[in-house]
């Protein structure tokens, strides 16, 4: 009997707002790495004029450091500060005593990996650099202030353009900037959207580069906007037709299909039966007998003939087999 759930569709994220919360948890989250400073401090100042904004962050309280990052931020002007550090996730930097950090995903000219050793050496390069940064988002309850050089590089004006100009339900053209295990960056002309992992395909996705990479122009729906924190929601699965909503018509139980093995995973094997579909081969229903794992059976790029078990639109569950295939 076919008991395992599959997990292919996360929540919808225009209802749930949470994955924007994971966006920024995700990517600082993580701690310091030894190369980076326990206590941020600010370059050498020597040789800098009074005037200097640098120099001046050292004689803010943290209230005014506060106060003035609201008037920053209520503004969408620009501020320059210097890397203190860096984690797995992006930079440190010290702005007026007060911590901030910028995502990868917020960097100009950022190297598209997904390989940690390659994100901890590329972020490297950026240690002591002072860069012209946005803040994108603040909340001087929680401490929390995000930075972005992206940002930085549109004009208040085109930003603001580009929100009257997105609407949810609108379908907008951009590229792919970035990529993170969570989802795809789109620039879709001076501010950047996300199409979260869950809404890249109807298909199941666990590595959002097997469907876009960066430098890609991509046609995207738009879910939802949030002038106010700067963010908008894309999906580029709601362009096409869910395949779900139609599968009970084209499989049932006790028909034979061909498809492509996708996935292997301990309890069993996946299978992509058209673009965006797939089924669940379970770990019983794949041979005869015992066996170790699911690949002393099958494997990744596999063509195999299965029997239909089970369908249900509904749940977006269809259930596999190949034991007994006829033929």
């Amino acid at each position: 009997m076919y008991k395992e759930p599959i997990p292919i569709n996360a929540p919808d994220p225009t209802t749930d707002e949470s994955f924007w919360a994971a966006l920024f948890t995700q990517e600082g989250a993580n701690a310091p790495l030894p190369a980076a400073p326990e206590e941020p401090s600010l370059p050498d100042l020597e040789g800098m004029d009074n005037d200097s904004p640098l120099l001046a962050a050292r004689e803010l309280t943290r209230e005014e450091a506060w106060d003035s990052a609201w008037e920053l931020f209520d503004a969408d002007e620009t501020l320059e500060t210097a890397v203190t550090g860096f984690n797995k996730g992006g930079l440190l930097v010290n702005w007026h005593g007060l911590q901030g950090f910028v995502p990868a995903s917020q960097l100009v000219d950022f190297p598209p990996t997904r390989q940690e050793a390659a994100r901890i050496r590329a972020l490297q390069q950026w240690q002591k650099k002072v860069l012209r940064l946005k803040i994108i988002e603040i909340d001087d309850e929680q401490n929390r202030l995000i930075l972005s050089e992206r940002a930085a590089l549109v004009k208040a004006d085109e930003r603001e353009k580009v929100f009257r100009n997105t609407a949810p339900g609108k379908r907008v053209q951009g590229e792919v900037t970035n990529l993170t295990d969570f989802g795809a960056f789109v620039d879709l002309g001076g501010v950047e959207g996300l199409i979260h992992i869950s809404e890249l395909s109807w298909s199941r996705v666990t590595n959002p580069g097997d469907v876009v990479h960066p430098g890609q122009k991509v046609m995207v729906k738009v879910l939802s906007v949030d002038p106010g924190n700067g963010r908008i929601a894309l999906s580029l699965k709601r362009l096409k037709p869910d395949p779900w909503q139609t599968v009970d018509h084209r499989f049932q139980p006790g028909q034979v299909v061909e498809g492509v093995v996708s996935k292997v995973v301990n309890f069993g094997a996946f299978v992509q039966l058209e673009a965006e579909l797939e089924g669940l081969i379970h770990i019983s229903e794949l041979a005869e007998g015992t066996f170790l794992h699911p690949r002393n059976v099958v494997q990744r790029g596999q063509k195999v003939r299965a029997r239909v078990l089970y369908v249900d639109g509904d749940a977006k569950r269809l259930a596999l087999s190949l034991r007994n295939v006829s033929g």
